[in-house]
């Protein structure tokens, strides 16, 4: 019998209308590499088809146990029908980038359907106006529930849905329906029986409860006492709350860049930083500029919630192997170097609390039974009690790692992937970080009320990233480094900086049709 985990059932209890549950993203597809230079949608339905059985867990569905006594079942899907999660839609003309963000944001914005598979994907054509793409490039959309799979797992589905040639030898038809190490059931457990194990497994946690609260109390006080003995640093404090903390509706925005991966390894190399300390410090530096443009930038430094691999503690009984930090992004200091050398400070301090009990918060949701953690999370999120908090991140920003050779589906070459994350009560914005290849993409998905124009906001970014390099490329090693490592005496600035603010980019015009934001 396949129970899901405590950390796959927190994302389950945490489903709600306005912040779905679900991971999702994009890759645009050259179908130039294809047989004979095109792809059929049928083509991509028999890969599809072909891949995801390997993958049972694709081809199940959720089962609740009655009462929301205990968490629920993984069973497969006796009416599962491929064809049903794959849909085949095409933007109207022109088909440029902004129609295919807003589509983007309205596909990610709606709520799965909890009674199926937990996925879905969209092969969407008619991007023949977006600057930089081959000719006939199509997009393929796909969201999955987090309680499925993290974001080392989405990396995992990518490369189980690809292959490193164009043209790969043809695979078996035979259905796998479960695997050795996690069995499926095939037919959903019938009532008594999980209701008698629901009985045995709240009976079990009567005697494991305090001795994992013991556990759990002790670990904290450890925590606790190497951070007051400065074995372990400061956990951030209080941080100033931003429009990004503004409870959060159902409707989203998406937009993204595009940059080109030399240049974060040149900064980083320059530097002597990390690829990901520079991509925080672009992320950091477009929310200074967009908060500065609305005249709304705090004096002091925001903090952003900072996702962290801990699939090496082994648990495999999860789909998700991760866990979460608070680290401060210094959005208070104007210099985009001396930002991100404290960038590379708060990142290193971060990691430090990966083996403590403040890196597995978000498990809390998924301890107790559905029918008390299931409407003490809607209270949280109808009462909007985020506003009473006296802190709060305001957003989230991920690393995903992508492919480091060339990958194709039904034919078509990969040639860049954007990422979609997921928004919680009152953290209305999610920043995505993907490199593949040569290229790497930072996404934006926030609330649509918070982020009216993120059209903006990637020109913020743009601008965020070109002044980070000026910056660097005038650096004079190592006397320079030496002086920007030491404790900041950083010169920090005010929402009163003369900074240029940038210029407003132009409203988009009303578009007809499915792509329609509203």
């Amino acid at each position: 019998m396949r129970q899901l985990g405590t950390l796959d059932s927190a994302f389950i209890n945490l489903e709600h209308a306005n912040t779905p549950q679900h991971i999702g993203g994009f890759g645009i597809y050259d179908p130039s590499t294809a047989p004979g230079g095109s792809v059929r949608f049928k083509d991509v339905i028999e890969n599809y088809q072909s891949r995801l059985q390997k993958m049972p867990i694709f081809s199940t569905r959720l089962v609740e146990v009655p009462f929301g006594v205990d968490k629920p079942y993984w069973v497969v899907d006796e009416n599962f029908d491929v064809e049903f999660h794959l849909r085949h839609i095409a933007l109207p003309k022109p088909g440029d980038w902004r129609q295919l963000c807003i589509l983007i944001a309205r596909l990610h914005a709606r709520p799965l359907d909890m009674k199926r598979p937990l996925w879905e994907c969209y092969i969407i054509e008619g991007l023949d106006q977006i600057e930089g793409l081959p000719k006939g490039a199509f997009a393929v959309y796909t969201k999955m529930h987090h309680a499925m799979v993290d974001g080392s797992g989405s990396e995992s589905f990518m490369a189980a849905l690809h292959d490193l040639e164009p043209n790969p030898k043809k695979r078996s038809k035979e259905v796998v329906v479960a695997d050795a190490d996690k069995p499926l059931l095939a037919k959903p457990p019938g009532s008594l029986k999980m209701l008698r194990k629901a009985t045995f497994n709240n009976l079990k946690s009567i005697y494991t409860l305090p001795a994992g609260t013991l556990k759990t109390t002790a670990s904290m006080a450890k925590t606790l006492f190497s951070m007051a003995t400065k074995k372990l640093p400061a956990a951030p404090g209080a941080t100033p709350k931003t429009r990004f903390n503004r409870p959060v509706g159902p409707h989203r925005v998406f937009e993204a860049c595009l940059f080109e991966l030399a240049d974060f390894k040149n900064i980083s190399k320059t530097t002597e930083t990390t690829i990901n300390d520079v991509a925080v410090c672009v992320v950091a530096g477009a929310i200074r500029k967009y908060l500065e443009l609305h005249d709304e930038l705090p004096e002091e430094t925001l903090a952003c919630m900072m996702p962290m691999d801990v699939s090496a503690r082994g648990n495999s009984k999860e789909n998700n192997q991760i866990g979460a930090t608070v680290c401060l992004i210094h959005t208070d200091i104007e210099s985009h170097l001396e930002r991100l050398y404290a960038i590379n400070n708060s990142t290193r301090e971060a990691k430090q609390f990966v083996d403590t009990p403040l890196a597995e918060m978000a498990r809390i949701p998924g301890i107790l039974n559905p029918w008390l953690a299931k409407p003490i999370a809607h209270l949280y999120a109808d009462r909007q009690l985020t506003q009473r908090m006296p802190m709060g991140s305001c957003g989230a920003i991920t690393n995903v790692k992508g492919p480091r050779m060339p990958l194709y589906s039904a034919g078509a070459k990969l040639v860049n992937y954007y990422c979609a994350g997921l928004l919680t009560p009152g953290t209305g914005m999610f920043q995505a970080v993907f490199s593949m290849n040569e290229n790497i993409t930072i996404s934006v998905l926030a609330d649509r009320d918070i982020m009216p124009d993120p059209e903006v906001y990637k020109q913020c970014m743009e601008e965020s990233l070109a002044e980070l390099k000026a910056e660097a490329a005038a650096l004079k090693k190592p006397a320079t480094v030496t002086a920007l490592r030491q404790p900041p005496s950083v010169k920090k600035s005010s929402p009163a900086s003369t900074a240029t603010k940038p210029k407003r980019a132009a409203k988009p015009k009303k578009q007809p049709g499915p792509q329609e934001n509203s």
